[in-house]
């Protein structure tokens, strides 16, 4: 009966400390999620309207690309009241309108592409997709090798459009 007892006591004792499995730590999201209702849907290419150009820009949606981008030509970094500027130049490829921009520079981003690294000024540039304006951050590049003049990326996209890439141009 000692054994019985002394079986039963030491299987006891193991299940009180025996460890405990560990449900895995969440993985931390770097922005919320955001759920928008009757958000419009936009397509895999849609125009955008630059502050002050009269044409529209052909721009790639792209859900991949954290910030946005624009095709800018002339990119010349200087300094204004001991801040950070750079002047650039928007030239709309199918209407030849040229306008010449000057704006604070919000930060240098990294862009890695194709193994090799490339630095990029990233400013604020206000756009019109459809109806809405939006004021958000573009990093400025020579996209004069890509088909898009602009690629619109998730700072643009979320908590404002669904997309759908089988469409295009769906934004009047």
């Amino acid at each position: 009966m000692k054994k019985i007892i002394w079986g039963l006591l030491m299987f006891l004792t193991a299940c009180a400390t025996a460890e405990k499995p560990v449900a895995p730590e969440p993985v931390p999201v770097k922005q919320p999620i955001k759920t928008v209702d009757h958000a419009p849907i936009i397509g895999g290419v849609e125009r955008v309207y630059f502050d002050g150009i009269k044409t529209p820009f052909h721009a790639r949606i792209d859900t991949g690309a954290e910030t946005s981008s624009i095709d800018a030509q002339n990119i010349t970094p200087f300094e204004r009241d001991g801040e950070k500027w750079v002047s650039f130049e928007l030239v709309n490829r199918s209407s030849g309108e040229k306008l010449k921009f000057e704006k604070p520079v919000k930060r240098r981003t990294i862009i890695v592409r194709t193994g090799k690294e490339e630095r990029r000024y990233v400013v604020r540039l206000k756009i019109r997709m459809g109806k809405s304006l939006i004021t958000s951050d573009f990093s400025l590049n020579d996209r004069s090798k890509f088909e898009y003049q602009a690629l619109i990326g998730r700072n643009i996209i979320n908590g404002r459009y669904i997309v759908d890439t089988s469409v295009s141009n769906t934004l009047r």
